[in-house]
């Protein structure tokens, strides 16, 4: 059930990437969804149009999988992600809680990639 769960969260993420916010939600999102995003209201409508206006900003964001954790119904998948190619980008991590197969929850974390770092071992 876990890599079932995994692929689920990730092709979340890539159709929102992409553009198909709503297509993400139609196949993944389950009744009664709440996020904990601190820039929106926590109900789907919210940040699904928030998601959407993003996509419509930013036609040539990617998202780029670094690795994907599963315990329980609960899923972490760790990204770069760039609004545009020329954008360092930030590092991701999005934490989806399922119920029944579905997402129920969502928080998400980032922090922007500078431009000179000391870290020699990098963001990823």
């Amino acid at each position: 059930m876990n890599t079932l769960l995994k692929d689920k969260a990730v092709s979340f993420l890539l159709l929102v990437a992409s553009g198909g916010v709503r297509e993400a939600y139609r196949n993944h999102v389950g009744p009664g969804f709440r996020h904990h995003n601190a820039y929106f209201r926590g109900d789907a409508e919210s940040l699904m149009l928030a998601m959407e206006e993003n996509a419509e900003k930013n036609p040539n964001k990617t998202l780029e999988v670094k690795r994907v954790l599963g315990e329980g119904d609960f899923v972490m998948v760790h990204s770069h992600v760039k609004q545009n190619p020329e954008d360092l980008g930030g590092a991701v991590v999005h934490i989806f809680r399922f119920h029944e197969g579905s997402i129920v929850e969502l928080w998400d974390v980032g922090q922007a990639i500078p431009e000179n770092s000391p870290n020699e071992n990098g963001m990823f």
